[in-house]
């Protein structure tokens, strides 16, 4: 059997992909390179990033098939789930010979992964806009850390660009050890580790004193209702809720 191993960009997902197809042949698994287990049985092809081909893959999938269908692959792979990038090749393949009608066929198993996995990605991504907290770091720059279950770090980017375009900010995802930074210009991203973010905290940091003042008298004590609250706000996204702080 052979596996492809690639550097766990988008642009390597799709160079795979587009190797698989000039190949003529169907890789067992496309693994990052750090997730491999080694195989006697497996023949394992490193596959090497070219932004040309993977470029040609885009290209493709959104003038044959459709842009929603291009929408739906990141998302899915932003998702990290486990064989997910054998999934989005199977889509892809499908969604080759059916075209812009791919995502009708939700009887198809890889279709209806594929939707599966780009909903829970698109669902985290608009719960963070609403439960991300910034603490003040030296020279007025607002940090966010989390640890996001899907890989969403560049989709809630934009938001916060077009929200806080005044301000200097970092949001860290401390599960993936990267980041993106804006200068009110531009924003980046980059690997990050949180030993280096933890240095500059400051503490005493006006911004959540004041957050956690203002959800303490808004609080209604009679009205609360955890589970209701649960829904709102997963628990295990409370580590990182200034409110929960208190």
């Amino acid at each position: 059997m052979v596996n492809y191993l690639y550097d766990s960009s988008f642009e390597g997902l799709l160079t795979s992909i587009y190797e698989a197809y000039y190949r003529r042949e169907t890789p067992n698994h496309i693994f990052p390179y750090n997730y491999i287990q080694q195989s006697l049985i497996d023949s394992n092809i490193h596959i090497a990033t070219n932004l040309e081909k993977a470029s040609k893959v885009y290209e493709s999938i959104h003038r044959k098939i459709s842009y929603q269908a291009l929408k739906n692959v990141y998302h899915a792979y932003l998702s990290e789930l486990n064989d997910i990038e054998i999934i989005i090749l199977n889509y892809l393949k499908l969604g080759f010979k059916k075209g812009k009608e791919i995502d009708l066929h939700l009887s198809e198993d890889n279709v209806l992964a594929i939707h599966t996995a780009a909903k829970k990605v698109t669902r985290e991504a608009h719960l963070m806009l609403g439960l991300l907290r910034f603490k003040q770091l030296e020279n007025n720059i607002y940090y966010a850390q989390y640890k996001p279950d899907h890989n969403i770090t560049t989709l809630i980017s934009s938001h916060f660009v077009n929200r806080f375009s005044d301000q200097y900010w970092v949001i860290h995802d401390l599960k993936r050890h990267y980041a993106a930074v804006f200068d009110k210009n531009s924003c980046v991203f980059t690997d990050i580790s949180e030993q280096k973010i933890l240095s500059s905290l400051n503490n005493n940091d006006n911004y959540e004193k004041l957050w956690k003042n203002y959800f303490t008298n808004i609080c209604i004590t009679e009205r609360i209702n955890p589970k209701q609250q649960k829904n709102y706000m997963p628990k295990r996204y409370w580590n990182f809720l200034t409110e929960k702080q208190l």
